[in-house]
């Protein structure tokens, strides 16, 4: 186990599942302390019970700014700073351009977009110099995908986001990339299956269109976080890393 991470302070939105939780647990594991969110508690708790005594949850939903305050005050009075945030929080549900309902697309930007940006505008006061902001993009972003227009149009919005940002906080030392992970198991892909699909099928087709073969880990994408997030990447900003077995590069 390193430290590289050692005495800093995160907070990861949609914390509480996924590469969300895999992030926390690295976080963790590098010296951090972490606060995360989520919306359902019997999984926020079950989350941070998991991580120890160097995480703390807030129940919360980000498309609620009187949410976000309340989160930004927890960790404020708890720890006085924030050193790193990933706002990681998002959903996708698929839906043909011919289905696409008023509530599908104001639900999708709500939440991934919306949620993102004042996620990361509210932690402002908090962020040190030399802070690392990780926003979660996608290969949709870039890669045309049947059924996710919607979701897709959120992820390239996020992109352009931290284009801006990096001009935006210059002069604070405030770091902002994007990460863009490509299939990955985690239950959120799970929904995209449908309630009564085959999962194992599922993700070996998915699998199957990646050039190393298979489907990610979330620990895979928590790793390139982890990097992101320390003095490793100092010289990082305003990148969309692609992590995808290579899967939007074809």
């Amino acid at each position: 186990m390193t430290s590289r991470l050692a005495g800093e302070v995160a907070v990861i939105t949609g914390g509480a599942t996924g590469i969300g939780l895999a992030t926390a647990k690295k976080f963790v594991s590098e010296g951090a302390f972490v606060f995360i969110m989520g919306r359902r508690k019997a999984e926020l708790d079950a989350a941070v019970a998991s991580l120890g005594e160097n995480a703390y949850g807030v129940q919360g939903d980000v498309t609620k700014l009187s949410d976000l305050d309340r989160l930004y005050e927890v960790v404020s009075t708890r720890k006085g700073k924030l050193d790193i945030l990933f706002a990681n929080a998002a959903i996708a549900e698929g839906s043909t351009l011919d289905q696409v309902t008023e509530e599908h697309f104001d639900r999708h930007f709500d939440i991934n977009v919306k949620g993102m940006v004042f996620t990361v505008q509210k932690a402002l006061p908090l962020l040190t110099s030399g802070a690392s902001i990780i926003v979660t993009a996608s290969i949709s972003g870039v890669k045309g995908q049947a059924g996710l227009g919607i979701y897709s149009a959120t992820k390239a919005s996020i992109r352009n986001l931290v284009r801006t940002w990096v001009l935006d906080l210059k002069g604070r030392g405030i770091r902002v990339n994007a990460i863009s992970p490509g299939t990955t198991v985690t239950p959120g892909l799970d929904g995209l299956a449908g309630p009564d699909a085959d999962l194992k099928g599922f993700y070996e087709y998915l699998g199957n269109l990646v050039p190393l073969g298979r489907n990610a880990e979330p620990s895979e994408i928590a790793n390139v976080v982890v990097f992101l997030a320390s003095d490793e990447a100092s010289y990082v900003n305003g990148a969309d890393i692609q992590v995808d077995g290579g899967l939007a590069q074809i």
